[in-house]
């Protein structure tokens, strides 16, 4: 089953005229671990936007899960666990690391219903999945930038997702908190057998199990293939050096 097919989509934000991506045709088979990488502005965020419903396409059809994103995208949220770039929380506010898993929950739980001792359930199951079962009634202002990435990845699949969208995840982690999370990444593929996008412009960073790459560049795909042949290509070279990103 492929969980996403894109047929020459495009993405027009609200008020401009020039698309942020285009011509893009993209399926991922169910079990993939995907990269999508390029530089700064190329429509990473956006494409991952785009697949989530968030922003619509302007050009193309879509489809998620074998559903058409414009006409089924909350129901597809509810199967999709989205990790974004720079997720902020007021760290005074009183919240525990639990609560903010837990708030994975609310598409699946439902409006007008009390969370249930099988949404705690799973709630401890995901926290343990990341290593941090143990920080459970920790206030998320004291934790460090790489326990709040792993408390957003246990609150994603606390969802119970068949996709897993991850923007940027390696961001603004020093280089030791990068390879945990890359190792954790490569564990819950492995454990759950998920869906996997990640979306990153730090080529030395790209999970082992990922097996798949795909390059985008000025909001189009102009690479998609094997990760080690795509990296060794000279063409990423030039992408990347011409472009200052990290390697």
């Amino acid at each position: 089953m492929n969980v996403i097919d894109l047929q020459n989509v495009e993405t027009i934000y609200e008020g401009e005229s020039i698309p942020v991506i285009y011509n893009i045709n993209l399926t991922v088979k169910a079990g993939e671990f995907l990269a999508i990488i390029g530089p700064n502005g190329a429509g990473k965020t956006t494409l991952l936007e785009t697949i989530n419903g968030i922003l619509p396409y302007t050009a193309g059809r879509g489809f998620v899960l074998e559903k058409e994103i414009p006409i089924y995208k909350t129901a597809i949220r509810k199967e999709i666990g989205y990790v974004i770039q720079n997720f902020e929380i007021d760290p005074l506010a009183p919240f525990l690391s639990k609560d903010i898993v837990m708030s994975g929950r609310a598409g699946k739980i439902g409006m007008f219903r009390f969370v249930s001792k099988e949404d705690w359930e799973i709630v401890w199951y995901s926290m343990g999945l990341v290593g941090m079962i143990d920080f459970a009634h920790r206030p998320i202002g004291r934790l460090s930038g790489g326990e709040f990435q792993k408390i957003l990845l246990a609150r994603a699949l606390a969802q119970k997702p068949k996709l897993l969208l991850l923007d940027e995840p390696f961001s603004n982690l020093d280089f030791s908190t990068r390879r945990q999370i890359e190792k954790l990444l490569n564990r819950i593929h492995e454990k759950q057998q998920m869906t996997i996008v990640i979306v990153s412009h730090d080529l030395s960073f790209i999970p082992s199990r990922c097996s798949r790459v795909i390059v985008l560049d000025q909001g189009k795909i102009i690479m998609d293939g094997e990760k080690e042949k795509i990296l060794t290509s000279t063409m990423i070279d030039n992408i990347f050096h011409k472009k200052g990103v990290n390697q």
